[in-house]
């Protein structure tokens, strides 16, 4: 599976704990595996994110991504839920 990350995700990235980054680590692990994993809670976007995808990092942590194909995946941006979605 190819995985891109956009320059937007990459600056959000940069500003996460060691905590986070770990765990943004371990959910990739798991969504390049199982792209339905009930852990991930991967689902379709609305409003200005239509056509974009989220999955939970942590509990109020969230990674929004496209999925261009089956085998490519771009992540686009990263933070808490009020930060993304306000």
């Amino acid at each position: 599976m190819r995985i891109d990350f956009h320059r937007s995700f990459d600056k959000q990235y940069k500003n996460l704990s060691i905590k986070q980054k770990k765990q943004f680590t371990g959910r990739l692990a798991v969504l390049t595996i199982d792209k339905t994993n009930t852990i991930l809670n991967n689902h379709p976007l609305k409003s200005k994110y239509l056509g974009y995808r989220s999955i939970n990092i942590t509990g109020d942590v969230r990674a929004i991504f496209i999925e261009h194909a089956a085998d490519h995946l771009e992540f686009v941006y990263i933070g808490k839920h009020a930060q993304l979605y306000d």
